[in-house]
């Protein structure tokens, strides 16, 4: 049965107050440590990789070339913060800047050969962090975490745009 957010603030009322604070603390201290590592990896690869770069160069990897404005929008923040967080990617060789083919005033943003390379290089990096992170889990469990995590993230996305505050990321659209 869905909730409604009356129905989730009627749980602090009715003896849920000590669950919602462990949880609330438990997500405080995971975006701690999550920012202390950057979830970066092992090896030579760990914390090589910001997160809004890492952002930016996955979008672009999932969805394929597009403009300054359309990329913004997909990850729900402000198109002068691309602008801002693409130029290193761009200087780095990581992000091609090119001019649409119907419209040349306008600019293009896709991911460089070099740009996948990275990125490949860093997610396996990551996936080997979770790996290592999770080994002693059941299959079962990973599946269970990733899918209650996607959906507090979506849960999370959902309200600040409700808020009329841009989401910092969003899941792709199945």
């Amino acid at each position: 049965m869905p909730t409604t957010p009356e129905m989730s603030m009627d749980m602090t009322t009715v003896g849920d107050t000590g669950l919602l604070d462990t949880l609330q603390h438990e997500v405080a201290v995971f975006a701690r440590r999550a920012e202390q590592t950057r979830l970066g990896g092992v090896g030579q690869v760990r914390n090589s990789m910001d997160r809004a770069a890492y952002l930016l160069l996955n979008r672009l990897d999932k969805e394929g070339p597009m403009g300054v404005k359309a990329l913004a929008a997909s990850m729900g923040i402000d198109s002068s913060t691309v602008t801002r967080q693409v130029a290193p990617l761009v200087d780095t060789g990581l992000v091609k800047r090119t001019s649409h083919p119907e419209d040349g005033r306008a600019v293009v943003l896709q991911l460089s050969p070099r740009g996948a390379a990275r990125l490949e290089e860093v997610r396996s990096s990551r996936r080997q962090l979770m790996a290592e992170l999770t080994h002693d889990w059941a299959p079962e469990e990973r599946e269970q975490f990733c899918t209650l995590l996607t959906r507090f993230n979506v849960a999370l996305s959902a309200r600040m745009s409700v808020q009329g505050v841009p989401a910092a990321e969003q899941p792709p659209a199945s």
